[in-house]
Order: structure tokens, then C-alpha cells, then sequence
């Protein structure tokens, strides 16, 4: 004997809902329930445990009155602080996006980890300095692993141990202590002193030695060696090139980072490569597949000799691309430790 079918009449519109949902998971389609408050996620898991079977008459009828329920919407808004930051990204100042974050979560219409998860390793780490020890481990709880290891990194290793011990203790929380939590360590980094410059000297200079030209670059890093070793060597850290492609690039990486860059733009980098910077050359080359690589030296061939000034702009369009890659998180360089087990590698600045 099967299940009764469910008239189209009494249906509320939760139950509606499941059905749409179930509608569309039968379909094959993916629907990201996980955005929906955990109390909505829990009615419509409820609903869908108790709904028997749907004729077709009610489920057209159904879906009939969702479509016209949406042709019938003009303009919607994301109805969330994260939501509305998200529309709103780029156009309006860092400040200000922090300020309605932190305005969010305090007054609790926004979660405060979201605001947490976004601060800089730096910040995090003084936080797990300053905390205590179980409020620390709270919050590298609630932290992605992959920003936790970062700042994990940062810390001395006997208040490491001390917050990895104490995180085992943290599985039975509730959530509205954890909320609590979140909102003390806003209130924690407003009070935190902020400089008026934003950023690391040693990135901001390296930065802008990235974008000058190869003479102008290793004038500025020898005068740096003069004046302060110590703070050149940071600088160098900061720096990518030409030359340092085959160090920090994966040869698995070739083929994506050639296909972000303009093929003229290539053979003009790759033909017009200084003597002292071909071992670049011979890395991406060998890096492609070999019908590719073929091609490429026929195009740079034929393409005969390139200008220094030509080629040299060339080889920054395509040092360009490869740190545009990495910025949106398409490409992981590899650090100047993993290369060296710990040894600095560069005593001069090569040139281009």
C-alpha cells in the first residue's frame, strides 16, 4: 500500500519550500543550504523528514506559484551586513567596511568570526598574546586552518603548546558563549593601538622595487645593503622577478601562468631575455608540453630581435601576471625557506 499523496490545499509555505528544494536536488542541481540561518536549515530539514508524497498536479502547481513569485520580484537585497558588504566590495574604504563588520557584530545582527577570520595574521597572533589561553584557543578553533598554521608561526612555541593543548578543551562551548567570545576579541582589536601607516615598510618597498626597472631596483637594494643589511634582507624577501621564476614557480604551474599572459607578450619576454636571465626561459619552456614548446621557439624565432626596453617590459607583464594570480589565490609561490631549507639565496639582485 503506498504513501497518501498531499493535496495542493493546507500546504504552508515551508512545506512548499521543501518541495522546491527537493525539486531541485532531484534534479542534480546544487543548492548551498549551508548560507541559510542554522534555525531555517533545521525547519526545512524537519519538514522534508515529515512530507509524504507529492502528486504531479501539486508539485506543477507549486512550481508555478515560485516562478511567479519570482518574476514578480523587481529588486532584492542580500538582507545580511555580510551579505551587503559583498555587494558593496570596492566600492566603498577599507575603514568603512571594517567599521559596519564591527558595528555588526557587536549589536548582534552579524557574526562576529566572519569579521575574525578576515584579520591579518599579525593582529591574530598579538591577540593570542595578550588573551588568555582559553579564549586564544576559542578562537584558533573557529579560525580556517590554513590562516590558524600562519599564525600558529607567529608565536612562541611554549604558548603554542599551551593554546594546541587547551583547544581539546574547547568541544563542549555553546553557541552563545561562543557568540560572547567573538564579540570580546571586536572590542579586543578596536583597542589595539593601529598605526597610521598601514603595512610593512619591507612590503611597501619591495613592492615598488617589484615595478621598477632592473637598474633602478639593484641601485636602491645596494644602497639598502649600505645603510641597513638587515632591513635589505627583508626587502629582498618581498621581491619577484624574472630571475626568480624558476625558484618560487612549480614547473606543474607552467602551463596556467603562460596562459595568463598575452602570447605576443610571451615570445617578446621569452626572445628578448637577457643572457643572464635565459635559465627562465629554459625553465617555462621545459615546463610546457613539448608539441608548445616547439611552437614557441619557432614564433621566437621568427619574431627576430627584441628591444632591452621591449623585452624587459615584456618580462614584467608576465611577472605581473604571476603575482595577480597569486594575490586571487590561483598560485602559491613557493617561500624563500621552502627553497632553501632555511637559507637566504639571493646575495645579489639579478638584473630584469
Amino acid at each position: 500500500m503506498g504513501v497518501p499523496a498531499i493535496g495542493t490545499a493546507g500546504l504552508s509555505p515551508r512545506q512548499k519550500a521543501a518541495v522546491i528544494v527537493r525539486l531541485v536536488l532531484a534534479e542534480g542541481e546544487d543548492i548551498d543550504l549551508a548560507r541559510l540561518p542554522q534555525d531555517l536549515q533545521t525547519v526545512l530539514a524537519q519538514e522534508m523528514a515529515l512530507m509524504g508524497v507529492i502528486d504531479k498536479q501539486t508539485r506543477d502547481a507549486i512550481v508555478a506559484e515560485f516562478c511567479d513569485h519570482l518574476e514578480s520580484v523587481g529588486l532584492s537585497f542580500p538582507g545580511d551586513i555580510d551579505g551587503t558588504l559583498a555587494l558593496l566590495d570596492g566600492h566603498l574604504s577599507p575603514d568603512t567596511t571594517d567599521r559596519l563588520r564591527r558595528l555588526a557584530a557587536l549589536n548582534g545582527t552579524g557574526d562576529p568570526w566572519d569579521r575574525i577570520a578576515t584579520l591579518t595574521p599579525e593582529v591574530l597572533a598579538e591577540l593570542a598574546r595578550t588573551e588568555a589561553p582559553e579564549i586564544a584557543a576559542v578562537m584558533f578553533s573557529k579560525l580556517p586552518v590554513p590562516r590558524a598554521a600562519e599564525v600558529f608561526a607567529l608565536l612562541d612555541p611554549a604558548l603554542a603548546r599551551r593554546i594546541a593543548y587547551t583547544m581539546s578543551l574547547t568541544g563542549g562551548i555553546r553557541a552563545d558563549a561562543l557568540q560572547r567570545i567573538g564579540r570580546a576579541l571586536i572590542q579586543a582589536v578596536d583597542a589595539l593601538p593601529r598605526p597610521a601607516i598601514e603595512g610593512k615598510a619591507d612590503e611597501k618597498v619591495g613592492a615598488i622595487l617589484n615595478f621598477s626597472p632592473s637598474r633602478m631596483r639593484d641601485s636602491v637594494l645596494a644602497g639598502l645593503e649600505d645603510d641597513d643589511a638587515a632591513f635589505a634582507g627583508e626587502v629582498r624577501k618581498t621581491i619577484f622577478t624574472w630571475a626568480h621564476i624558476p625558484r618560487r614557480i612549480d614547473p606543474r604551474d607552467i602551463p596556467r601562468v603562460t596562459r595568463e599572459v598575452d602570447n605576443a607578450v610571451l615570445i617578446k619576454a621569452l626572445a628578448g631575455a637577457p643572457e643572464d636571465a635565459r635559465a627562465t626561459v629554459d625553465f617555462l619552456l621545459g615546463g610546457l608540453p613539448s608539441r608548445l614548446a616547439e611552437s614557441l621557439r619557432d614564433e621566437m624565432e621568427t619574431v627576430g630581435k627584441v628591444s632591452a626596453q621591449d623585452a624587459e617590459e615584456a618580462m614584467d607583464q608576465v611577472v605581473l601576471a604571476i603575482r595577480q594570480m597569486e594575490a586571487s589565490g590561483d598560485l602559491f609561490l613557493i617561500s624563500q625557506e621552502e627553497q632553501d631549507d632555511g637559507q637566504e639565496t639571493e646575495t645579489t639582485e639579478p638584473s630584469a
